[in-house]
């Protein structure tokens, strides 16, 4: 029976890699991102299990405006996947602006809270699934990346705080592993110079050796796990 997913951050890397495989597996996916050509695309090959929504997740009125959607043209909600997120601000402490960690918190925290929120009731039917796309830095730290870090880490525990109040949904905090994506890349290309040279040379290493995953590795994974949820990880952060 086909279930009905929402992913946001489905334009590229990760997102993208979990609707494909959610849709060659006949599901039906809300896809959610910035960017529209990518969205588009999936639209017009899967034109009867696609629904787009394209906006700045920072815009917290997207969270009703999806699941609303959702039902609308496909009457059901089974899970929802937050996989949206930005870096930046990539600085120090000391020299941060406090206004773009706000900024940051807004697009990759607050609005996971505000989807889960809108999402309780009917995933509490479905005996659904929350998947938030996590990160080792949740549990560490580099130099600069403080906000990014913060962020997960906070999402980590909301993870946790929304399986203890809803034993009807199934949450989980998923770390996918060092992935080649656009945020890999702009690590290299942009953030290089304000990074600490360990951090970097460890990131830069695993590029040049191939080591980056590919992100249909840890999408495909997480697709499969918001299908048939693992109750045992309710609450957990995995790896």
């Amino acid at each position: 029976m086909a279930k009905t997913i929402i992913v946001t951050g489905a334009s590229k890397g990760i997102g993208a890699a979990i609707a494909e495989f959610l849709l060659d597996n006949s599901h039906n996916v809300v896809v959610i991102a910035r960017t529209e050509q990518p969205l588009e695309e999936l639209r017009k090959r899967y034109p009867e299990r696609v629904l787009v929504l394209v906006g700045d997740l920072g815009d917290l009125s997207l969270a009703q405006k999806a699941v609303d959607s959702a039902l609308s043209r496909f009457e059901a909600l089974d899970g929802l996947i937050i996989n949206h997120g930005i870096m930046d601000p990539v600085t120090g402490i000391e020299t941060s602006d406090i206004g773009e960690w706000k900024k940051l918190f807004d697009v990759n925290f607050f609005a996971a809270v505000a989807f889960a929120k809108v999402a309780i009731p009917i995933l509490r039917e479905s005996h659904g699934c929350v998947l938030f796309t996590s990160s080792g830095v949740s549990t560490g730290a580099y130099s600069t990346w403080g906000a990014y870090g913060a962020s997960k880490a906070a999402m980590n525990h909301f993870a946790r705080q929304l399986a203890v109040e809803e034993p009807k949904i199934t949450s989980i905090a998923v770390r996918p592993g060092v992935v080649d994506t656009d945020m890999q890349r702009q690590l290299r290309e942009v953030h290089s110079a304000v990074m600490a040279a360990k951090d970097n040379d460890k990131f830069l290493g695993l590029h040049q050796a191939g080591k980056l995953l590919r992100p249909d590795q840890p999408g495909h994974v997480m697709a499969r796990m918001v299908l048939d949820p693992p109750k045992e990880l309710s609450g957990k952060y995995v790896e």
